[in-house]
């Protein structure tokens, strides 16, 4: 019942509102003198600048601190390919979201098309405004595509937040969940669902250091054992190819782990595949809007600690903990790429926030309206900009 009154209250501001974000003045436009100044002919001086050396569009205009929300409605949570129109209310939503927590302005850019090429030129061609791309919600394997080549193509941060956002706030949560229960990064972790979400929280737990893993998909295990970068690379390259493969079951894979990340559907997992987990076994259950296993269903079965993407249980691995001080961050460092050390640092910054006393099985990562979220993560993300080199400045 909560559900539908849910919905039908979200249709009914929506529909007040038209819409949830606006664009506003920053000075006064009343009176002649003014309307020179913002306009005809003051504008005249800032553009020839511009012209002389196009970095002062980050002094003079909005890039400095506004990105793009970009999209094709092809991935939309938990709804899936919707299209461009019908994505608009998320794409908004990510925007406000940006000014809520982090005070960026962003603007929602929903693609009439599936083209990948099309996607790319089409970001290319609108980055002059821009201080930085959010790629939302477009289909894996196309979105490791589409990013890969804007990442090395632009000059600003490109930052699919469906991949690395949900892989920094997983790393955060694994990070402090390990402290709770007394292991280090040896435990062996089963991922289930090799979309956008389930390789990049590989990749960032790979590169932060961890390296046994089983990569499973609805078809059975597709790799097991030691996993270094180049190995993951293989295995998303030819992620088709992986997916024909015949491995092991779920059940199989999970015998004798330690932890297991869910990025997949409801309800995969059972009591007893938990049960035959190492002790202490530490479950992120991330489907949503309902988990690979019921909250009560894995305390039955003794979980030590268990995240969903849940607002309505502990631990919640959600997504806004990240992007918006992640992009606070590298608009301040003036930076041009969102590099690994980048995610790291957010993903350090997230776990420093709670001290290690504070940590208890139902606490290891802290509130997305916790202000003190953002401001840390934008800092970390700053100085790593600044250590590894990629900033204008």
């Amino acid at each position: 019942m909560m559900f539908v009154d849910l919905n039908k209250e979200a249709i009914k501001l929506h529909k007040e509102l038209k819409g949830k974000v606006d664009i506003s003045l920053k000075a006064p436009l009343e009176t002649k003198e003014e309307l020179s100044l913002l306009y005809s002919p003051g504008v005249a001086a800032p553009c020839l600048e511009i012209a002389e050396d196009e970095s002062k569009a980050f002094d003079y205009t909005i890039k400095e601190n506004t990105i793009a929300v970009v999209s094709d409605g092809t991935a939309v949570l938990g709804l899936g390919n919707i299209g461009a129109s019908a994505s608009i209310p998320v794409m908004e939503g990510k925007a406000a979201l940006f000014k809520a927590f982090a005070d960026v302005n962003a603007f929602p850019i929903c693609l009439d098309t599936q083209d990948d090429e099309e996607i790319i030129r089409t970001v290319k061609t609108i980055s002059p405004v821009f201080g930085g791309i959010n790629l939302e919600d477009i289909s894996a394997p196309r979105c490791f595509h589409i990013e890969e080549r804007l990442y090395d193509e632009l000059d600003i941060p490109v930052f699919h937040d469906d991949q690395h956002g949900t892989a920094i706030v997983s790393l955060a949560g694994l990070i402090n969940a390990l402290k709770v229960v007394d292991k280090d990064k040896d435990v062996k972790i089963v991922v289930f669902g090799l979309g956008s979400a389930g390789v990049a929280i590989t990749k960032l737990l790979v590169q932060y250091g961890f390296n046994n893993f089983s990569l499973c998909g609805r078809k059975g295990e597709m790799f097991g054992g030691k996993l270094d970068e180049v190995k993951l690379k293989d295995i998303v390259d030819n992620l088709t190819e992986y997916k024909k493969i015949e491995g092991k079951s779920l059940a199989e894979a999970l015998e004798g782990a330690d932890v297991f990340i869910g990025v997949s559907v409801a309800n995969i997992l059972s009591q007893e595949m938990v049960k035959s987990m190492n002790e202490k076994p530490i479950i992120f259950a991330m489907a949503n809007p309902d988990p690979e296993i019921n909250y009560d269903d894995a305390m039955a079965a003794n979980v030590a600690i268990m995240a969903t993407g849940r607002s309505d249980y502990p631990n919640q691995i959600n997504n806004v903990l990240a992007f918006p001080g992640i992009f606070k961050g590298a608009l301040e460092a003036k930076a041009t790429k969102i590099n690994p050390e980048m995610k790291i640092a957010a993903a350090n910054a997230l776990v420093n926030i709670i001290d290690p006393e504070e940590l208890t099985n139902d606490y290891i990562i802290p509130s997305p309206f916790d202000k003190r979220v953002a401001k840390a993560i934008c800092e970390a993300v700053k100085e790593a900009a600044i250590a590894t080199g990629v900033t204008r400045e």
